[in-house]
């Protein structure tokens, strides 16, 4: 994703006024690199505190801060005998890669036929395609459950045309469906960013010889975007590790666990909180996905190489569909968004404004504002409301601050500590929310001074600047690259000192690209609902969390209108994104 580019009057400018103001000196370094240890060493305390911290924890025969724990391996002895732990560890290897099978394929299509071709609506449709990434997956999979779950409104009508209905969403072949689809665009968005950048003459010189257009994708365009396929792949798999709000709606209602629902399940399987044997899987999830952490580095360090080689100064020409193209491209996009988009967004919306429905039920009798009555008579729910809407503006700005203090340590740095940096960066990715927000959960406990914070919103911005660390960052760092290499290099030989540099060239240059990445961090922390559930209490409540609270209670018609609510809520961050000239492509 990028959020904005600079233009040639800023640069003239912002040169202009660096030759004006640092009268003629030698350069002079700074302490860039006590900068840069401070933030690194920063940056490893806020990352891998609550790692050690979940890493002790396996160790120990209770919670780390009961008199009664001692050093011990009877949570791993627990862990690794019980049947349920394997279970669970196949059923995420099966719903991870079942997943990458729908989701790469239909992802990478989607991205050849939008950049590559001639479809219609090609810039709406670059925006909604990327709409399910902007939604939280509890949303979705509530929206299913009232769409095309059993009594779901798409299933009633089918079950009185044929008698039956066709499907089961609350099964591992559902889940793993649903999932597929809801993650094609996080696949679309590294795919296509590859295809923008590469030359069309062997796609038009494969035409002129009579191959038709899927021939042309598949024994042209699908070799040269192989990389960025594989590390989509790749992610999609760390994605369907992490997972937990789709198996937890789909899965729970008939016994299916993953990995981070039997995390859930172990929060009270005694009585009390079972805390060793929940960072007993953590560790695993750790060790399992942190690998695949390392393997995105390295791909997407090729994949930019493979892009740079193929596309620089390449001519860029769309592929023709022709009529009979249009049709089947834009039908197969069409479907998939009425798949994706319409059917869960459609069924929240429905589902929030009724209060019955079911076989024989008249909906449009059932019409009603009562849910929503009901839900701001509650005060933890409107308190939810107004958490996530504080955290989402105000902590969505306060991250982008801290994200260019990070950004800016790693600029132009090629060094040793720019890999140690990209590395700390990269470590939450190995850390599914959940997990996060439970190692924040106990660092507020174990920490002294830190224990005052935890009943309030500051314990959950910390998490959430985590667990959205390396993705803030990369919006940053893809602004901050933006910058010509000799506007800093004009101030520094006139004397400037490189914060000075950063202060009045770089950050000046870049400020339309921070209101991009603010609107953007603020959809990402607007969606975000497992960080939450363990850090939730009277008074840090958000939307999300309380989803997941209210799932073990039943109360349907609540999370429809809080669901639609963060719907809305989303919809209206995603257009001011739009309206700060924020692009959701790369």
């Amino acid at each position: 994703m990028s959020t904005h580019t600079q233009a040639p009057a800023a640069i003239a400018l912002s040169k202009a006024a660096a030759e004006k103001k640092y009268p003629a000196k030698m350069p002079r370094h700074g302490n860039a690199g006590a900068y840069r240890r401070i933030v690194i060493g920063l940056l490893a305390l806020a990352v891998l505190a609550p790692v050690g911290l979940i890493v002790y924890q396996s160790f120990l025969t209770a919670a780390f801060f009961s008199p009664r724990a001692k050093f011990g391996f009877d949570a791993y002895q627990y862990v690794f005998t019980d049947k349920n732990f394997y279970r669970a560890l196949g059923t995420t290897a099966i719903f991870s890669f079942g997943m990458v099978a729908i989701s790469v394929p239909l992802g990478g299509l989607l991205a050849f036929l939008i950049t590559r071709t001639d479809i219609k609506g090609k810039r709406l449709l670059e925006i909604l395609v990327l709409v399910p990434m902007f939604i939280s997956s509890i949303v979705l999979a509530f929206g299913y459950t009232v769409s095309v779950g059993p009594t779901g409104f798409v299933s009633l009508f089918i079950r009185g045309l044929v008698g039956f209905v066709p499907w089961n969403i609350y099964s591992l072949p559902g889940m793993i469906l649903i999932a597929g689809l809801s993650h094609v665009p996080h696949v679309y968005l590294y795919v296509s960013a590859a295809m923008r950048n590469l030359p069309s003459d062997l796609e038009e010189a494969a035409r002129t010889t009579g191959a038709s257009i899927w021939q042309v994708s598949r024994d042209v365009t699908l070799p040269m975007v192989l990389p960025a396929l594989i590390f989509a792949a790749a992610l999609n798999i760390l994605l369907g590790f992490e997972t937990f709000g789709i198996p937890l709606v789909l899965g729970d209602p008939n016994g299916i666990m993953v990995l981070t629902t039997y995390i859930y399940k172990l929060t009270t399987l005694f009585g009390t909180p079972t805390y060793q044997l929940m960072a007993v899987v953590a560790v695993v999830l750790i060790l399992i996905t942190l690998p695949l952490v390392w393997m995105q580095r390295k791909l997407l360090r090729n994949a930019r190489k493979y892009a740079a080689m193929g596309g620089k100064g390449a001519r860029v020409a769309t592929l023709k569909l022709g009529t009979s193209g249009q049709v089947i491209a834009l039908s197969i996009i069409g479907f998939w968004l009425f798949v994706s988009v319409a059917l869960p967004i459609g069924g929240i919306a429905v589902r929030a404004f009724v209060d019955a429905w079911g076989e024989g039920v008249n909906l449009l009798d059932q019409l009603t504002f009562t849910n929503f009555d009901r839900m701001l008579e509650v005060p933890s729910l409107v308190r939810g409301i107004v958490n996530t809407v504080l955290l989402s503006v105000v902590g969505g700005a306060a991250a982008v601050a801290i994200y260019l203090m990070v950004g800016l340590a790693g600029h132009r740095n090629w060094g040793l500590s720019n890999t140690v940096l990209d590395y700390i960066v990269l470590l939450p990715r190995a850390l599914p929310g959940l997990v996060v927000g439970l190692a924040f959960f106990w660092v507020f406990l174990f920490v002294p001074l830190l224990t005052p914070l935890r009943p309030t919103l500051v314990s959950l911005f910390v998490a959430y600047l985590v667990v959205g660390l390396s993705y803030g960052l990369r919006l940053l760092q893809g602004t901050l690259i933006q910058v010509a290499p000799e506007l800093e290099e004009s101030a520094r030989t006139t004397g400037a000192t490189i914060g000075r540099t950063w202060k009045d060239v770089v950050i000046p240059i870049i400020r339309p690209g921070l209101a991009g990445a603010w609107a953007l961090i603020m959809i990402i922390f607007l969606r975000e609902y497992a960080t939450g559930v363990y850090l939730m209490g009277a008074g840090t409540e958000v939307i999300g969390s309380l989803m997941v609270s209210l799932l073990q209670t039943g109360a349907m018609n609540t999370i429809a209108a809080l669901s639609l609510i963060s719907i809305v809520l989303t919809g209206a961050g995603l257009a001011l994104a739009l309206r700060l000239g924020a692009k959701i492509h790369d």
